[in-house]
């Protein structure tokens, strides 16, 4: 163990969560041992897990299923860095979400985490050119996720995508890593316009429900976004913006980097907030 690398420490451990994890769903649920054995406890690796459980959930919205299960393999051996980033986003959730007292739980059930990870598939597609594969994964996890993300999107680590239904991110958006965002998040452009035309989401922000972020702009590193809220200029570090069209608020009790502790609290408006020319 000690000759492995960090991402490789990280991964072998959330694995052995699982599988742990596992093992002990089969002796208080009985009926979903078949399940567990098959997804789980059968697989022979991460990756193969990850794999299986993703090519099973799109299947039924695919003709053949067998070749997702090979491409998301091929995609975790050629940049085996993917799977650090979806034990990231499990353990993520597990300390972000109240809800979630285990890593088995997002890995077979939460669509949010299985989205993104198809995505991450996806985006490793697009960058080698796969582009008509990449736009067939992202199809699929529209219809079976009710989540639509553009495969050239660039998605970090530690991504809490809580619920999901209706999370849309266009073809140059950002998020870095460690944010946290809630369903009906649309990230996206406000146009016809080709090129850059999307927001960049920086390290720690936290974006509550239903709020549209549109155009090229910045979510800098800390800031809060108020549930419902329709951003359309940039966000300063670590300021909290709610309304529509969004503007600042007093929220002298959040703290550096808000994904964290997923406080959706804020208080009174405290002054009238113009973008910087």
């Amino acid at each position: 163990m000690s000759d492995m690398s960090r991402d490789e420490k990280l991964v072998a451990t959330v694995w052995g969560e699982i599988l742990a994890s596992a093992t002990r769903a089969i002796d208080v649920e009985q009926a979903l041992a078949p399940m567990l054995r098959e997804f789980v406890l059968d697989q022979p690796s991460f990756s193969h897990a990850i794999a299986y459980r993703l090519g099973a959930k799109l299947v039924y919205h695919s003709k053949r299923g067998g070749h997702l299960d090979e491409v998301f393999r091929e995609a975790f051996l050629d940049d085996p860095a993917i799977l650090a980033q979806i034990a990231a986003d499990l353990n993520a959730i597990v300390e972000r979400d109240p809800a979630c007292d285990s890593v088995l739980i997002p890995f077979l059930w939460f669509k949010g985490f299985q989205a993104i990870t198809c995505h991450r598939v996806a985006h490793w597609l697009w960058r080698r050119g796969r582009c008509l594969f990449a736009l067939h994964i992202q199809s699929l996890v529209s219809e079976v996720f009710a989540v639509d993300i553009h495969p050239a999107a660039r998605i970090g680590r530690g991504i809490l995508l809580d619920h999901a239904t209706g999370f849309v991110v266009g073809e140059t958006a950002i998020i870095e890593d460690d944010v946290s965002l809630l369903h009906a998040v649309t990230l996206g452009g406000t146009g016809k316009e080709r090129g850059d035309r999307h927001p960049k989401v920086r390290r720690g922000v936290l974006i509550g429900a239903g709020a549209k972020i549109l155009g090229n702009i910045e979510i800098n590193e800390g800031a809060k976004i108020g549930a419902g809220s329709v951003v359309l200029d940039s966000v300063p570090p670590h300021t909290t913006v709610v309304g529509v069209p969004a503007q600042p608020v007093e929220d002298v009790d959040s703290c550096d980097l808000p994904a964290f502790n997923m406080d959706h609290h804020f208080h009174k408006l405290s002054r009238v907030w113009a973008p910087e020319i």
